[in-house]
């Protein structure tokens, strides 16, 4: 069977080849229409799952830069004014991800988000501690990462 992700790749690399220049923003244009060539194409793969799973890895991607300039506004904000509205706590997430690799995506995408911090994981993979900088109710937080960030996650990563 044919890996797509390796043929969009190779596709990308002849883009940049084609124009001789492998700059990052060359080979993400030559990434997106050798998508786009291959979605239009797809019948001949037969049935494949790698346009869904790239189209919810760029939701997950789309999601992670939004939440990142909102808590960056968030946290610049708290730190310029003089009134400052952070109530820092330390919130147990349950999780509903369940394999390794998952639960390292969303530890990691929370502690890459300004304001919150994932300081561990039980030992039995079932919860996730995160230090949050603005915690008003620890179950809104606890509501906004698994509505957000892991759901996004599970559905990307499937």
């Amino acid at each position: 069977m044919i890996n797509l992700f390796q043929l969009n790749l190779l596709l990308a690399f002849g883009w940049g080849a084609l124009f001789g220049d492998f700059s990052l923003g060359n080979l993400a244009a030559g990434f997106v229409i050798g998508f786009v060539a291959l979605s239009v194409v797809s019948p001949l793969f037969g049935q494949t799952s790698y346009f869904v799973k790239a189209v919810r890895l760029a939701h997950l991607g789309i999601y992670f830069l939004y939440e990142l300039v909102v808590s960056s506004v968030q946290v610049v904000w708290d730190v310029l004014t003089p009134m400052h509205k952070s109530r820092p706590a330390i919130v147990a997430v349950p999780l509903e991800v369940e394999r390794p690799i998952q639960i390292t995506v969303l530890a990691n995408l929370i502690s890459l988000t300004p304001g919150t911090l994932s300081l561990d994981v039980s030992p039995d993979n079932k919860t996730l501690y995160v230090h949050a900088m603005f915690v008003d109710d620890p179950d809104q937080v606890r509501a906004d990462i698994k509505s957000g960030m892991e759901r996004r996650v599970k559905e990307a990563m499937q």
